[in-house]
Formats: structure tokens, sequence, C-alpha cells
């Protein structure tokens, strides 16, 4: 499918209008640019407790068929935050009428009439897109399957803005499943908008980065290195970003077992990587990161999951509150 039947971009007077969130791959550089500058509005509003009633009277649906807190939340907590409201399933492949065999995109006809905004994630890469094709209103993709998560990668991209205050350059390591994470693919389209930027990618055989984006980065013409051992990019790395081992994407317990812990970053690491580099992860982790790391300054998880909130808020608005 084609982004144009994902995405339809306009620009008057400088104001961006969205028809769908399926992709990173709809982003340019002056589209992030004005995302961020409406999250940069949406951080200053919560530090003052203050109310914004733009959504008001609006309704989204968190249509979610695997299991969610950060995503779910944020987008609910965000739209209440406009002055919307929200209905919400985190368990839609078994408490809705999928059990009883409905298609995706009979669901989406269906609730799409309910409501004036819907969150999807999926099992099924792909999903977002079907469900965008079929749509009377907003799609936002929480996330399908190993495919993609665009409104993590861009607040994971607002987040190193904010902390480096510049992604020209910077070298960014990736650490953990990389052939299912779908938050790495999703940033992978956006780091590579940057000049001079520099990625490694560390990971075991079985989870190493999916060849289409080996062929992406040489593409573009980005400088990238891959690595079985993490030891080698610690010290090298301006953001060194963390993913934990996925259990849902096993077919087999013993695999996982073998593989769950292959990284881990501690104290250790800390010692080896630079005064000014930052720590970054999806979240949840399930041991990737010591705790004993979340007190030193580098680690920017939990100020990550804090701008999703913020970069959440500014796509619904975008998406809703066209002018």
């Amino acid at each position: 499918m084609q982004v144009a039947l994902w995405l339809s971009t306009q620009y008057t007077g400088g104001n961006m209008k969205l028809k769908h969130i399926i992709s990173t791959k709809q982003f340019d550089r002056r589209i992030l640019e004005e995302i961020f500058a409406v999250a940069d509005r949406m951080a200053d509003m919560d530090r003052k407790n203050a109310c914004d009633t733009s959504l008001n009277c609006k309704i989204m649906a968190s249509l979610f068929y695997e299991p969610s807190t950060r995503t779910r939340f944020s987008f609910e907590a965000g739209m209440m935050k406009l002055g919307g409201q929200v209905i919400s399933t985190e368990n839609a492949s078994q408490f809705s009428s999928a059990a009883k065999g409905e298609t995706l995109e009979d669901s989406i006809k269906v609730v799409s009439g309910f409501v004036d905004i819907i969150v999807l994630r999926h099992p099924e890469e792909g999903a977002a897109a079907r469900a965008a094709k079929v749509s009377s209103v907003p799609i936002i993709n929480g996330g399908d399957g190993k495919g993609e998560h665009p409104s993590q990668a861009a607040y994971d991209l607002y987040t190193i803005l904010k902390e480096h205050k510049k992604v020209d350059g910077l070298h960014i390591g990736m650490v953990g499943d990389l052939l299912n994470g779908r938050t790495i693919h999703s940033l992978i389209h956006l780091l590579i908008m940057y000049p001079r930027i520099k990625l490694s990618f560390c990971a075991p055989q079985e989870l190493a980065l999916p060849e289409t984006y080996r062929a992406l980065l040489k593409k573009a013409e980005v400088v990238f290195k891959e690595y079985t051992d993490l030891q080698p990019m610690l010290g090298t790395v301006d953001v060194l970003y963390v993913t934990r081992i996925q259990k849902e994407r096993f077919h087999s317990a013993q695999e996982y077992d073998r593989l769950k812990h292959i990284y881990v970053v501690d104290k250790k690491s800390l010692q080896k990587m630079k005064k000014k580099s930052i720590i970054m992860h999806p979240l949840p982790r399930v041991g990737e990161i010591s705790q004993e790391v979340d007190a030193d300054p580098r680690a920017a998880y939990f100020r990550q999951a804090q701008n999703g909130l913020y970069v959440r808020m500014a796509l619904l608005e975008m998406l809703l509150n066209k002018k």
C-alpha cells in the first residue's frame, strides 16, 4: 500500500493536516518540527497545570489487540488532558467481536461510527494500514506486530533533541531485538533524515536487523556497523537505545531463556560510556537495564516516557483540531 493512502498532508498558513498516522515514512523534517512545536506547547501547559479543552466533545477509542500500559495510558491521558473522552479495550482479540470471528475491517467500520479517532494496536504487521483504508475517522498506529510504532519513534526523536539539542552528527547505538523491534524499525526511518548520523546495531545473530533496513541505510548512505558484543559500542555512542528481547515473538521458551539476558546495561557499562551520552528504552524493561542505572543522569528512559505524553497530545490535537 502506498503512503498516499495513509496520509493527507497539506500546509495552510504553516498548519499541517494529517489524515492517519500509520508509518514514520509519512514524516519529513518539516512535519516533525511542527509536531515537536506543538509538543513543546503541551509540555508547557502540563507543567503549569493549565487546562485545554480543544478536544471537548471528541471521543477516542483505544482498540488494543495486544496488552499495553504506556502507549494506551499516554494516549488516554493525553486525550483527557485536552478535554476529550475515551472508550477502551486492552484485550480486543479476546473480549470483542474478534473472538467471534469478525474481521478487523468490519470492527473498524463499526467503531469508527462511534468515535472521532482510533488508536489501534494489533499483532499483525500491516493491520493499521488495513484499518486506515476502511475507517471513516483517523487511525493512529499504536504498534502493528513487528512492523512500526510511529508515535513512539516520534517521541524518541523528540527526546534525543531535548537531551542533546541536536540529532545531526550523533552516533546512536541500538541494542536488543532488532529483528522484531518495531520501535527501532520506525526510528530508523526518522534518523536517516539527519546528516552525518552514524548508527551501530548490537543483537544476537538470531535477532539481527532485517535486510530491508540494511538496504535502506545503504541507500541513504548512512554509516553503520553491526555487533554481537555490546562492549565495543559503549564508549562510542551518544545515545544507547536499549530494547528488551521480546518473549511474545518466540515460539520456543527455551530459545527465549537462552537470549533474554544476553545484554545487560549496569554500573560497569556506565563507566565505559561518555559522560554526556544518554540511555533510552521504549519500556517495559525486563532485566536488560539494571535498576542501579536509574539514578545516573544519563538514564533518560523515564524522561523519554514523559515526552511520549506530550508528543501524543500533539498528534491528537493535530489530527482532530484541524483549522
